[in-house]
């Protein structure tokens, strides 16, 4: 999936879209018609992907259905077009972070324009910082120990590599390679998959903290709904409330169940370190990444419009809001489910 095309021009991706969960910008992948290198696949609220021909504040967002855009191209109707094809595979999948997109894209057959756009950004690696921290002291002491005051985070040890000192750097690095069973020319891939598949769950993990405030508002709005006399007798809103609810709870009591099984491996892993250990905790992270990206991103859209068009308790009123719930926040929360239902059994995995 990392082909690039002969003389392919570098992929040009914004930070916001190469780090978000909702877009994805077609200029990462061969299109043949023009426009749409420069235009979008998003999700919109009720979880559907469309596609994004412009996005200004003045004129907001030029959107068109999958099924309207041969259409507007003027694609014939009675033979295959690659671009449908690759528009409708696209479609299809439930995120478009860069962890779930190296999954689906390879599944579906879909080849990148740059392997450089499936990485998040330098801004978005920075952010991550704090929660990398936790992934990286215990490889850090278990190398170094506690007296190299000079290695403080994960860019330190990647820095080794480029070390002036290179009998300094070469005797750690045996020692890093002693530690895991492996041969020292094997240690620089070791630990660009270690960085990456932790950094995969900080970014995780980073997009459930940004939204979790909105779901506890999102919450609270349902009891208000429940407790309003005028609202308490619609029945079927009182339904889709309790719906609601109840997909939420049980999506976000799994996602945070997993990153504690995942911290448990982890933790396991660094008892007895070595390379073998360390395939199966990563194998046992990237299983369920296209489920986490996925219920993640069907999430964060929803909370996202809920927080643009109530972004205070005291905006809007029960009523407008039970109307919202009724007409966008209830459409396609059945996606989020399936999404979840087909998450590999921890039993399978072991």
């Amino acid at each position: 999936m990392n082909d690039v095309s002969p003389g392919e021009a570098k992929t040009k991706v914004s930070d916001i879209d190469r780090d978000s969960l909702h877009i994805l910008p077609l200029a990462i992948v061969p299109m043949e018609t023009i426009a749409l290198r420069r235009a979008r696949l998003i999700k919109n609220v009720r979880l559907k992907s469309v596609l994004e021909l412009f996005e200004e504040r003045q004129t907001g967002s030029g959107q068109l259905d999958i099924a309207d855009v041969g259409k507007e191209f003027g694609w014939p109707t009675d033979k295959p077009v690659a671009d449908r094809t690759i528009l409708n595979k696209l479609a299809a999948i439930p995120s478009y972070d860069v962890y779930s997109l190296r999954i689906l894209l390879r599944e579906n057959g879909i080849p990148v324009n740059s392997f450089e756009a499936l990485k998040l950004s330098r801004s978005k690696n920075e952010e991550l910082t704090d929660y990398m921290k936790s992934f990286t002291r215990p490889l850090i002491l278990q190398v170094y120990g506690e007296s190299d005051v000079t290695i403080q985070d994960f860019s330190d040890v990647i820095a080794l590599f480029r070390d002036p000192d290179v009998k300094k750097a070469r005797e750690k690095l045996k020692v890093m390679a002693a530690k895991l069973e492996i041969r020292l020319e094997e240690v620089p891939q070791f630990l660009e998959d270690y960085g990456d598949i932790f950094l995969s769950l900080s970014y995780y993990r980073q997009c459930l903290d940004d939204i979790a405030p909105t779901i506890t508002e999102f919450l609270d709005t349902l009891e208000d709904i429940r407790s309003n006399w005028q609202l308490s007798h619609d029945t079927h809103l009182i339904r889709t409330c309790d719906m609601v609810q109840g997909t939420i709870n049980g999506l976000m009591a799994n996602i945070t169940g997993r990153f504690e099984n995942f911290d448990r491996s982890t933790k396991a892993m660094w008892d007895n370190i070595s390379a073998e250990r360390f395939r199966k905790v990563k194998n046992l992270i990237e299983s369920y990444h296209t489920t986490i990206g996925g219920v993640l991103c069907a999430l964060s859209v929803k909370m996202n419009a809920w927080a643009r068009l109530f972004p205070s308790r005291d905006t809007g009123g029960p009523v407008r809001r039970a109307e919202f719930i009724m007409s966008e926040m209830k459409q396609g929360i059945e996606n989020i489910q399936d999404i979840e239902d087909s998450a590999p059994m921890l039993s399978q995995l072991s």
